[in-house]
């Protein structure tokens, strides 16, 4: 049996029709990250955002997910920290204990 590569994994999340972006914030409240939902960025919209609908917030059980959710891609920036941003911020999390983050939905128009 085959693994499900990310672009399999994409077509299962929910749609993110609607969203400009995700606001990723520390504990204090202070912007970490914006994660624009266009291209080049948006597969990593809808993970964060099915990540955020079913845990409210990226701890450590939400980035094990998402370490799953992006597929063959967290092996590659397991293999080439810095060029996977939005994964090695879960890496991060998951792996190397550093603090979860909340995040603040964007909407078009809004």
């Amino acid at each position: 049996m085959t693994t499900p590569s990310f672009k399999d994994i994409l077509d299962t999340l929910p749609a993110t029709t609607g969203i400009s972006a995700i606001v990723l914030l520390d504990a204090a409240g202070e912007t970490v990250a914006r994660l624009e939902n266009q291209p080049g960025t948006a597969g990593s919209v809808r993970v964060y955002h099915a990540l955020l609908k079913q845990h409210g917030h990226l701890d450590r059980n939400a980035a094990q997910q998402g370490l799953a959710l992006y597929a063959e891609h967290t092996a590659d920036a397991r293999l080439h920290p810095g060029k996977h941003p939005n994964i090695d911020r879960l890496l991060a999390i998951a792996e190397e204990g550093a603090p979860g983050l909340r995040a603040r939905i964007v909407l078009e128009n809004g």
